[in-house]
């Protein structure tokens, strides 16, 4: 985020949109990681109904505008790629300022639905959550309500905000593949294909794991392994997008060897 603020040659929307990745990577981990943190020093922990409902929220917002995210990222690439001349006119300023704005409003309005539905259940039974934060399924299985009416809710907002954008990466991408297929030289093909290897990696990683641990039946799922997959998606994918989106990129190397070869010393 520094590097895309500082250097003047990453002042570009594909690295605008990595901006906003990296900001709602950065309010996830803070949601989750301290808990998960303390949970493990002290072999469980405490918190109160609203404090477990508040983090499901910050969590559930972030995941949701990532979804959002890396459908229009995977729009820039689709544009960049098979329609490059008219990629200036197309992704704009304003259409990126309006596409961050859309996706955070659109995923905070609909987790606050939830998150209110979620708040007005009757808790009464069970107060022991055997999970590392306070996921939507958790939280309802300490509920004593009927919670129908509040599943079918998520499914559809789930639908809107996962499977659409999903979705739509899906075909990006088959007209982006097409589109690199039909280059007749191989140092463009793999250009081409470079300037969208790292967003597909993230996907493949990101919507793998949320494919796994929510859209496939829980019944007869380990517990253990349920867990290790929200790790993969809460801590392991934020903790791997710098790398990937950073480290192996030729122009975030070229604008840190300048901004090193550019600083001062004082001793």
């Amino acid at each position: 985020m520094t590097l895309v603020s500082m250097s003047k040659n990453l002042h570009s929307p594909m690295y605008f949109f990595i901006t906003q990745v990296s900001l709602l990577d950065v309010l996830m981990t803070t949601d989750i990681l301290p808990n998960l943190l303390n949970i493990i020093l002290h072999d469980g922990g405490t918190m109160s109904l609203t404090a477990c409902i508040s983090q499901f929220y910050v969590f559930a917002y972030s995941e949701t505008s990532e979804c959002l995210m890396l459908a229009v990222m995977s729009y820039d690439r689709y544009v960049a790629i098979c329609n490059p001349l008219r990629y200036s006119s197309i992704i704009t300023k304003t259409f990126c300022v309006k596409s961050v704005i859309g996706s955070s409003f659109l995923s905070s309005l609909m987790m606050l639905m939830d998150t209110i539905a979620t708040y007005k259940l009757d808790f009464c039974g069970p107060n022991v959550i055997d999970h590392f934060f306070c996921d939507f399924t958790p939280i309802l299985g300490l509920s004593c309500s009927d919670t129908s009416f509040i599943q079918i809710q998520t499914a559809l907002f789930g639908t809107i905000v996962v499977i659409c954008p999903f979705t739509m990466i899906i075909v990006s991408y088959v007209y982006i593949i097409t589109t690199i297929l039909n280059i007749r030289s191989i140092s463009g093909r793999q250009k081409a294909f470079s300037t969208c290897s790292s967003h597909l990696t993230v996907v493949s990683i990101f919507f793998g794991t949320l494919f796994s641990v929510y859209m496939v039946p829980t019944k007869g799922q380990l517990l253990a392994t349920s867990k290790v997959l929200s790790l993969l998606y809460t801590v392991v994918t934020p903790l791997f997008n710098p790398f990937i989106y950073s480290l192996r990129n030729k122009d975030f190397k070229k604008a840190f060897e300048k901004l090193k070869y550019n600083s001062i010393s004082v001793i």
